[in-house]
């Protein structure tokens, strides 16, 4: 198979998340670093306007969202398995409440005034500046809505109580006994957390949670070696995608194979990309588009969390 290559920056949760997933599953992987900001033309040469962090790439395949990136890395290495047989809807249920209400808490809390000005004590103003602009255009025109910081301040006991009482009973280390995808979407969101000492105590009050949290990370990241953006660019230009899932073409809204679309997510980053829808699965969609400098890739989306539009 295609080397691996995850195209994020360190400070990314989603990233974290994609990272631990890599290390899970002792996989050696290439990194490249993009940055936190639009604009991120390298990236976009690959995704077509695609702009949320990480990205995978394998050859000429291009995975978008770690929901879609958690099934590659199945379908890389089987085992250990982040979708226990038998715990497939729980894990997945659970897995994307924690990468949508948790996080959002998270960002929330991290981003109040307190926990921000510690976390880029060392950050220029006008960085500083530029990264919430880039944030407020980030989650405008989905159907995610911000978080208030009172409304995250008021329900954090809550969620943080909950994920305590499931850690009293499991039949292993982890959330549902066994690690799995459970684990890592709610990692990343109290990893987040975890990095200012303002936000940290909203973790560490419950040694259960911060005992599972230290676990989780103890996967660590795999083995990675740095390649340039124009590195991962040439790969992909050179490469020729991978040959479509044997699983049959259906889409219940009459979309077809070859029809010119737009796909984007629709909860925040909603950036249209456009390009010849070759595939719609039951969990997977793929559209294909060329670019001078990335050459013909093909797309990766879930299904869940995005939409397809015609041309």
């Amino acid at each position: 198979m295609s080397e691996l290559i995850l195209h994020h920056y360190p400070q990314s949760p989603f990233a974290e998340k994609a990272r631990l997933l890599l290390g899970f599953k002792g996989l050696s992987w290439h990194s490249v670093h993009i940055s936190p900001v639009m604009p991120k033309p390298d990236l976009t040469a690959l995704t077509g306007g695609y702009r949320k962090t990480p990205v995978l790439q394998v050859g000429a395949d291009i995975y978008c969202d770690t929901a879609l990136i958690a099934r590659r890395l199945e379908q890389e290495k089987s085992a250990p398995a982040l979708f226990p047989q038998g715990l497939e809807l729980v894990t997945q249920g659970f897995a994307a409440w924690a990468d949508s209400v948790v996080f959002s808490h998270a960002v929330a809390l991290v981003f109040q005034p307190e926990s921000l000005a510690v976390k880029f004590a060392k950050v220029p103003p006008e960085m500083i500046q530029v990264l919430v602009a880039d944030r407020s255009k980030l989650f405008s025109g989905g159907t995610a809505t911000r978080v208030q910081l009172d409304q995250a301040k008021h329900q954090w006991p809550t969620i943080i109580h909950r994920i305590h009482q499931q850690l009293q009973h499991p039949a292993g280390d982890f959330l549902f006994g066994e690690p799995s995808i459970a684990d890592f979407a709610l990692a990343h969101p109290l990893w987040f957390l975890k990095g200012s000492s303002v936000t940290s105590p909203l973790v560490d009050a419950y040694p259960a949670v911060a005992a599972w949290l230290d676990r989780v990370l103890g996967f660590g990241h795999g083995t990675s070696i740095q390649m340039s953006a124009e590195q991962a660019l040439e790969v992909s230009r050179n490469a020729a995608p991978a040959v479509l899932p044997e699983e049959v073409f259906e889409d219940l809204n009459g979309f077809k194979a070859g029809q010119q679309v737009t796909i984007s997510a629709t909860d925040y980053g909603t950036d249209p990309v456009a390009g010849e829808l070759l595939f719609a699965g039951r969990e997977e969609l793929i559209l294909r588009r060329t670019d001078e400098r990335g050459g013909t890739v093909h797309v990766h989306f879930p299904r869940m969390g995005f939409c397809i539009q015609a041309q």
